[in-house]
């Protein structure tokens, strides 16, 4: 029999986006505080992989979906035994409680809730909602503990799901680390941030509907109708072509710069005039809370949930409403001209997003150690 470990977290792949970055932070920091983890995948393709801390044992599971994969996942709990398993999302969380059943096992099940959940079904047709959120009232309750990211994602779900927002327990995602900031002073070789060129506004995230970089283009031609500035926008994604396309539609293309994925974003957020988040939905926006870190002025989409938490109510960045070019490019006009705030006012409010604090508050949560 295998030996027993602290905690086990289980996800269909660690991807290449915010999750996964996240679940990486958490694992890392909780290893090397000496608990024994357990990394329970049906896909090893991340490019986190190489990242995960040497004292996290990588497990691979036949499936990850909610039936399939329920014998392989039944077979680990048995031998492994587990104190708790960390999981995410409907259909895995699905397959942890189906497997625990099979396995016998005392497995402690705690989910975490990362992202507004009815925002997401919206997008989904009547059939798929309603199985979806069948599931949700079906099984959610049945978890040894519930965890979201913002407060506004908890209510959400204790909505949903049929239960008081109480039962549900809001941690801070572990989203910045202790190099950030060195990260942050590295060079940047770019020549639309070198001293005397005009402001720069800054996007950052997956080039997808959900993060509505239209409306922060279309925002920025509006600012830009009326002073020099210029927009940079840092990710990847499968709506490229048609942001490259309105671009040029707008004639923003000497202005207007989609550089793609870049591994050191923080370097941008630094010298930026401001960060602007446009999405239309988010759990905990981790760029905004880089963004917050490293103390560069904010303007942000007051969509369901994330942003009015990070930016305390707007204490530390406008919010604005979604899909609205003009409010956005007011905005950002006033930001440019008077921001919000001081910079290490916004840096000491991002010490609630450290590794070290969410990851104890993540541990006492799990029965694994003291709270703060």
């Amino acid at each position: 029999m295998s030996e027993r470990c602290d905690l086990a977290i289980l996800m269909e792949s660690l991807y290449t986006g915010g999750v996964g970055k996240m679940r990486l932070h958490l694992m890392n920091e909780i290893a090397a505080r000496g608990h024994r983890v357990d990394l329970v995948l049906a896909d090893m393709s991340s490019p986190y992989m190489p990242m995960v801390h040497p004292a996290v044992r990588k497990v691979k599971i036949a499936s990850a979906d909610g039936l399939k994969g329920v014998p392989s996942l039944a077979w680990y709990l048995a031998r492994t035994r587990p104190t708790v398993m960390l999981t995410q999302r409907v259909r895995l969380n699905v397959l942890a409680l189906r497997a625990r059943r099979l396995a016998r096992s005392d497995t402690r099940i705690v989910v975490t809730v990362n992202v507004n959940m009815s925002s997401k079904f919206d997008d989904q047709s009547p059939e798929k909602r309603a199985r979806q959120i069948g599931h949700l009232r079906r099984w959610f309750p049945r978890n040894d503990g519930i965890i979201s990211v913002s407060n506004g994602v908890a209510e959400d779900a204790a909505q949903l799901i049929g239960i008081p927002v109480e039962r549900i327990r809001v941690i801070q995602n572990p989203t910045i680390t202790p190099d950030l900031l060195p990260r942050a002073a590295e060079p940047l070789d770019h020549p639309w941030f070198a001293p005397g060129q005009p402001p720069v506004m800054l996007g950052v995230g997956r080039l997808m509907r959900e993060k509505d970089f239209p409306t922060l283009i279309r925002a920025f031609a509006l600012v830009r109708a009326k002073r020099p500035c210029r927009l940079v926008i840092l990710g990847e994604g499968p709506d490229r072509p048609s942001l490259e396309a309105l671009v040029a539609e707008l004639g923003l293309g000497e202005d207007v710069a989609l550089p793609g994925f870049v591994t050191n974003p923080y370097v941008y957020m630094a010298r930026a005039a401001m960060f602007v988040l446009s999405s239309t939905r988010e759990g905990s926006p981790n760029a905004l809370t880089e963004a917050l870190a490293v103390g560069v002025p904010l303007v942000s989409t007051d969509c369901p949930n994330g942003p009015p938490d990070v930016l305390e109510g707007g204490r530390h960045g406008l919010l604005v409403p979604m899909r609205d070019p003009p409010a956005l490019a007011a905005a950002m006009e006033q930001t440019l001209q008077r921001p919000m705030g001081d910079r290490d006012t916004r840096m000491a409010s991002a010490r609630r997003y450290t590794v070290e604090r969410s990851a104890t508050l993540y541990l006492h949560a799990l029965g694994l150690g003291p709270g703060e």
